[in-house]
């Protein structure tokens, strides 16, 4: 049996988006499976990270298995930041499955992995513009088409967990 080649991505996903899936699409076409690392999992109800680990996971595999890809090419692993960023690594090795290459843009990310002897790929970002968390939730609070930027299980989750009400919610001064 040949050789699993497996690779990280490491993402906040607040919430995953179709630029997210263009990017997973594409590192499937360089690796068996993707070990999808939810990036800050212990953040939540905020501006910039509303949503739980536990909602990011359910958004991720519906959003998935909408767009066809099976459930035997990835995991879903929520990794919560550490005050010390140079042991984060051995966490993330830690808490998933063997990987050899990783696809990150955040240089920080890209820097521990490097000083750890990994092979590290900058993805190429999908309509970075438009596709990217900060837009999704800006166009959520103000009332502008977000729909259409991320896959329609997730727009069933955020409207199952209320997540339109919360932003605005949270977005209140002085509350």
């Amino acid at each position: 049996m040949a050789d699993i080649m497996r690779g990280l991505l490491v993402g906040r996903m607040q919430p995953i988006h179709e630029g997210h899936m263009d990017v997973i699409r594409r590192i499937l076409g360089d690796v068996d499976e993707v070990i999808i690392c939810i990036g800050s999992a212990q953040l939540s109800h905020s501006i910039k990270d509303p949503f739980t680990a536990g909602e990011r996971t359910m958004m991720i595999n519906k959003a998935l298995t909408e767009h066809g890809i099976p459930a035997s090419s990835y995991y879903i692993t929520p990794i919560q930041d550490i005050a010390c960023n140079s042991l984060w690594v051995a966490q993330v090795e830690m808490l998933t499955p063997p990987f050899e290459v990783v696809y990150s843009g955040n240089s920080l990310v890209q820097r521990l992995f490097l000083e750890a002897d990994y092979k590290v790929t900058e993805p190429p970002l999908f309509n970075r513009e438009i596709y990217s968390g900060t837009e999704v939730r800006r166009r959520m609070l103000v009332g502008e088409d977000w729909e259409s930027l991320i896959p329609k299980s997730v727009i069933e989750v955020i409207k199952e967990i209320e997540g339109i009400p919360r932003l605005k919610h949270l977005s209140k001064k002085g509350t």
